[in-house]
């Protein structure tokens, strides 16, 4: 303000000293001076017109600022964003894998079975011409490997099986029982005839097994084996994890 106003005395001191001013008449003074008034107020009022200009060009100044000093703060909050995006596209990538996993999983068959031979009061089986061991009493038999009515279990697919089973009997007789894959003997269980009354025993393997093997299991020569529902002699197995062709 002090600057317009210096500004406006300095324009009326030059407007003031003209050519000849020393030398007009009152007449024409009047004259200069009245044109010298007008025209120092069209100064006055083009230098309101720059003081407002100026106060417009200073707020307009001000909401730059501003606006910049929140830009500022808007580029601070993306990169904060895209910081965290990256860390959820880093967990995203590994729930989808691991999703992926599961469906791999869920699509492995399950195969597992689990029987005893008695499925009520007691059994004595043998010696007798068919000698396969029938395990009527079924505790699981997912993947339906296992039929009941000829005590013979089926592959389902190609893979590796856990197989146990358990056996118990009287000495009067030869005790235990052969595991046979395709009639061919892999593993058994035996105790031959004694005066200590009784024995059980038991065994386990791993096979590797195509689909459509079957395993069953069979007494010995003049063998003999007992059962009740306390589940003495048993016949179990499942699929460890199968073979991709």
């Amino acid at each position: 303000m002090e600057f317009m106003t210096l500004l406006l005395l300095t324009l009326l001191g030059l407007s003031l000293v003209g050519p000849g001013f020393g030398q007009r008449g009152d007449g024409d003074t009047s004259e200069w001076l009245t044109a010298k008034e007008e025209l120092i107020k069209k100064l006055e009022d083009k230098l309101k017109h720059v003081e407002s200009w100026q106060s417009d060009v200073e707020a307009l100044e001000a909401r730059l600022n501003a606006t910049v000093d929140e830009l500022r703060g808007q580029k601070a909050e993306v990169e904060k964003l895209n910081k965290e995006n990256e860390g959820l596209k880093t967990r995203l990538i590994a729930t989808e894998k691991a999703i992926d996993e599961l469906k791999q999983n869920s699509r492995v068959p399950q195969v597992a079975f689990s029987t005893s031979l008695s499925n009520f009061g007691e059994i004595y089986k043998g010696p007798c011409t068919d000698k396969t061991l029938i395990f009527k009493r079924v505790f699981s038999n997912i993947g339906d490997g296992y039929d009941e009515s000829t005590g013979v279990f089926t592959a389902p697919v190609d893979g590796f099986y856990y197989i146990s089973f358990s056996t118990y009997g009287y000495n009067t007789h030869a005790m235990g029982a052969i595991l046979t894959k395709n009639g061919i003997l892999q593993i058994s269980t035996f105790d031959g005839p004694s005066v200590d009354g009784s024995d059980s025993s038991s065994n386990s393997v791993v096979l590797q097994l195509a689909a459509g093997d079957k395993l069953h299991m069979q007494l010995w020569d003049d063998g003999r084996v007992f059962d009740n529902l306390n589940g003495h002699t048993t016949f179990s197995g499942f699929l460890l994890f199968p073979l991709s062709k």
